[in-house]
């Protein structure tokens, strides 16, 4: 006989990795150990909550904690997110809940893997190049 159920996932997005554990509790969602509702800013509160609201019911009864590093706050909250999302279909192993997830976001069910382009030589950044004048 094991101790209750935990579930972790993780969530990529360039380079923030965020680790979410998912257990049984009373809808509570902390963030390196600060609770969601207080997380700044706003903007990144909502996009954090994005898979808690499309799966409330389920979401109501888990306690979800979530380690995040690296990157940006933005890049942070789209790993956390992900890897909230990834931890609520593992918890449930529901198929339609996969399909609502998907439906309204593919990085939900599946981290982003676009990555900064490389700089080339001969100019500032991975396309820009010093113009020529000819003149």
């Amino acid at each position: 006989m094991s101790g209750p159920k935990t579930v972790q996932a993780t969530g990529k997005k360039k380079s923030a990795v965020a680790r979410a554990t998912v257990k049984e509790g009373n809808g509570n969602v902390y963030i390196n150990n600060k609770s969601l509702d207080i997380y700044e800013p706003e903007l990144v509160r909502l996009k954090i909550k994005e898979p808690i609201r499309l799966a409330q019911d389920l979401a109501d009864e888990v306690k979800i904690e979530v380690n995040v590093s690296g990157g940006g706050f933005m890049g942070q909250a789209a790993a956390s997110r992900t890897a909230i999302a990834k931890g609520l279909l593992k918890w449930s192993d529901d198929e339609e809940l996969y399909q609502r997830f998907k439906e309204y976001d593919e990085t939900l069910a599946k981290s982003d893997t676009r990555r900064k382009e490389a700089k080339k030589p001969g100019g500032r950044g991975a396309r820009k190049k010093r113009q020529k004048s000819y003149r």
